[in-house]
């Protein structure tokens, strides 16, 4: 994979300049993502809809489109010269980031039960979000990040850590409720308790939110930053709509109960 970069960029100064480009075109894109949701919600889940492409197995489009994230920095830590991954502060940023995409790309589609079918434009755009973001969180990880040798016990590396366990945990723990939902042969849709549920509507949303921003925290990077911001965009958004759209489902559903933020919003 050495040969490919290097066919690809003149020096590794070239390579961190696009790394650091693709980060700042994150960011405009998520200000042009949130001025999109505004009026459109994300064309998956319960708002598919076939304005946006033929549908794709559920299970099939999570497994494929989330497997870029996994095996992009897979070949990048294993199979180019990582200069960095020697590192303590490298190296656990890199597994934070491994225990997300993995769960994700090689569990959790394998565990959806039903679920309505991904509108196919959505399942093209997550993969190259997936490639592009895989790509530019470990490659700056592996070989660029330069940490000073106490980053570790840093406050900001500390507090973020803890962000990143508690965001990775609440997101299991919801997407676990949320499979559970339903009975065997049951279908519709429910309303979800426990766990943070019992406080937001978007609680798997709320944990993914939390984990990305602990991460940012702990890698103090422009390019851990700029997942950070996108991701929020994106999931508040979704939050909002699923708060909306239970309110308008189910008569009894909890009126103390926030989109996103408990007791605030």
């Amino acid at each position: 994979m050495d040969s490919l970069l290097s066919w690809l960029f003149s020096s590794e100064k070239e390579e961190l300049y696009v790394l650091d480009c693709m980060a700042y075109l994150m960011f405009l894109m998520a200000a042009c993502t949130c001025v999109t949701l505004l009026f459109e919600n994300v064309p998956y889940g319960r708002y598919a809809t076939s304005r946006y492409g033929f549908p794709v197995n559920v299970r099939f489009a999570w497994f494929v489109q989330e497997l870029p994230a996994f095996m992009v920095p897979l070949c990048l830590v294993f199979w180019t010269s990582s200069a960095k991954t020697s590192l303590l502060p490298n190296q656990l940023l890199i597994v934070m980031y491994f225990c997300h995409y993995v769960h994700r790309s090689l569990i959790y589609p394998f565990l959806i039960r039903g679920g309505k079918p991904t509108p196919f434009a959505s399942f093209i755009l997550a993969i190259v979000f997936c490639l592009y973001n895989g790509y530019m969180q470990i490659r700056y990880l592996s070989h660029y990040a330069e940490y000073p040798a106490y980053w570790v016990t840093h406050p900001c590396f500390v507090a973020g850590s803890v962000l990143w366990l508690v965001g990775w945990l609440v997101n299991m723990h919801s997407d676990h409720i949320l499979r559970n939902l339903r009975k065997p042969g049951e279908t519709g849709y429910k309303i979800p308790t426990g766990g943070m549920f019992e406080y937001v509507s978007g609680a798997n949303f709320l944990g993914e939110i939390t984990e990305w921003a602990g991460f940012a925290l702990a890698g103090h990077s422009v390019h851990s930053s700029a997942f950070a911001i996108f991701t929020t965009v994106v999931l508040a958004s979704r939050a909002v709509a699923h708060h909306k759209w239970y309110l308008a489902k189910f008569e009894d559903y909890p009126k103390s109960r926030k989109a996103l933020i408990p007791f605030v919003f």
